[in-house]
């Protein structure tokens, strides 16, 4: 017999909320979606639990194909050996959905920047924070930057590392040959985001100054 918790039964209930609004009142959308996907975007986001992106851009199901980790990363094109989480879904979404855009959305208050700015698990065994530590070592590059202009401390430091790690990520996207080409041929665009947690405005990256500016 299954063991009832209080959080078990909260997850129940939305489950029972969601059979009632999001799946009786909708059967032919999920009909629709029973034969198969077709998002055109793709949004890599971070498994922080206060910035859900179908939640943020008000989404139906089958609409965004959504990838979420510590940060928002996106680690470089590599053909080592190893789980290479984040880079099956970004060649699942590209070459087999054929999404027309990828967008790495930030976050303000971000737990996994903050950790790669002040360097605060740094040492510590996997199990204690080496996992987070190994995978936020992918901001180490531009963590100089943001530490020579803004220090280690306070929230205009820790809001730099945020938006440094949408460029990095999208940086990282272009070392990937599959989205070199279809970025250079108009068939993918490259979208940087960022949501501000204290405010709930979505800012967008402006490809040409390279700015972060709240979308309209």
């Amino acid at each position: 017999m299954t063991q009832k918790t209080p959080e078990l039964e909260h997850l129940l209930a939305g489950y029972r909320r969601f059979r009632e609004t999001g799946w009786n009142r909708r059967l032919d959308r999920w009909r629709a979606l029973n034969e198969g996907q077709e998002p055109r975007v793709m949004v890599i986001a971070c498994s922080d639990s206060r910035v859900d992106p179908a939640q943020i851009f008000d989404v139906d199901p089958g609409e965004i194909f959504v990838v979420r980790n510590v940060a928002a990363m996106v680690p470089p094109f590599e053909t080592a050996p190893g789980h290479h989480g984040v880079s099956a879904a970004l060649e699942f979404a590209v070459q087999v959905l054929k999404v027309k855009e990828v967008m790495v959305m930030g976050h303000g208050m971000c737990g996994g920047c903050k950790a790669a700015l002040t360097q605060s698990l740094k040492g510590t065994a996997p199990g204690d924070g080496g996992f987070v530590t190994d995978w936020i070592a992918l901001l180490d590059d531009v963590r100089e930057e943001v530490v020579r202009t803004h220090g280690t401390k306070g929230r205009e430091a820790e809001q730099a590392m945020e938006l440094a790690g949408v460029r990095q990520s999208i940086a990282n996207l272009r070392t990937f040959p599959f989205v070199q080409r279809k970025e250079h041929d108009g068939e993918l665009q490259l979208r940087g985001a960022f949501f501000s947690i204290s405010d709930g405005l979505l800012h967008v990256l402006d490809k040409q100054t390279g700015e972060f500016a709240p979308a309209v």
